[in-house]
């Protein structure tokens, strides 16, 4: 296809865009506190509205990290899949599949950030990062950067992916 580029960068735009959206409009409180709890590390939420105190172990962060996973993807969808849409760009249904697999389980891989167990942890530790990512000082959060430049790449992957057999009018 001769306009792939064009439709990569697309691509790339709309689910960067989404992206934003999914993790911070559309991810409620509860999930992004709770999707990193696990028994050795529990978290305590307390509701915004009712100031009730609850405490979550390992299933109810994973439960947390997958309800969070498939709204961020869902808005992936919408939102790439209007984008293309209204910019006249046909994505294959099983590249468009496969781009959101791939979103959806490197999301849910760096999002639980159980303490010391963590993906995103391990690799920064063993890439000499380890101190970088427990950064939350001088204005900074390493984890969270580390976090977005992990979900940055790997939206990249899931473009070139989507842009496969993909036409344009």
């Amino acid at each position: 296809m001769r306009h792939r580029p064009a439709t990569f960068a697309a691509l790339l735009g709309l689910t960067r865009a989404a992206s934003a959206i999914g993790d911070f409009w559309v991810q409620d409180d509860f999930c992004a506190q709770v999707k990193g709890a696990s028994d050795d590390h529990p978290v305590t939420y307390i509701d915004p509205t009712t100031e009730q105190k609850t405490t979550h172990g390992t299933a109810d962060g994973r439960k947390a990290c997958l309800k969070h996973c498939l709204t961020y993807t869902a808005t992936q969808a919408i939102v790439a899949g209007a984008g293309a849409r209204a910019l006249g760009i046909k994505v294959h249904p099983a590249a468009a599949a496969a781009a959101l697999a791939i979103s959806f389980t490197t999301h849910y891989a760096a999002d639980r950030r159980v303490p010391g167990k963590g993906l995103l942890e391990k690799i920064a530790t063993k890439t000499g990062n380890g101190g970088f990512y427990k950064l939350a000082d001088f204005g900074m959060n390493g984890a969270f950067h580390l976090d977005s430049a992990w979900h940055h790449g790997w939206e990249t992957v899931a473009a070139v992916v989507a842009t496969t057999k993909a036409t344009t009018q």
